[in-house]
């Protein structure tokens, strides 16, 4: 099984600052995968990096998990949350997992 994890920052790339709170930005993430009509989770995270010039910035990043999801649904919605939430690149992580469920009699 295929996980893929998508990061998108929520620093604008043009002011380099948080432009909404960060609800906002969950709730057009959640909309953009309801759209694409597939399963995902979210989490808010912080963190930090360096820019080519030596700058370090930090700032929340959303991350983005999809279990065998097709790598063009994938590619579309990285690329609806780079123009939506102003970035200049997102990053997207494919892993091959092993997976399974455990289930208990309730």
């Amino acid at each position: 099984m295929t996980e893929t994890k998508v990061y998108v920052g929520l620093n604008d790339a043009f002011t380099l600052e948080q432009r909404y709170e960060t609800e906002k930005y969950t709730s057009l993430l959640k909309k953009v995968c309801f759209s694409y009509h597939v399963p995902f989770s979210f989490s808010v995270i912080e963190g930090g990096y360096f820019h080519e010039n030596g700058d370090f910035t930090q700032e929340r990043t959303l991350a983005l998990s999809f279990f065998d999801i097709d790598g063009d649904t994938v590619e579309q919605i990285a690329s609806d949350l780079c123009v939506f939430f102003r970035q200049e690149s997102v990053l997207v992580v494919e892993s091959d997992v092993t997976t399974r469920y455990i289930q208990e009699t309730l």
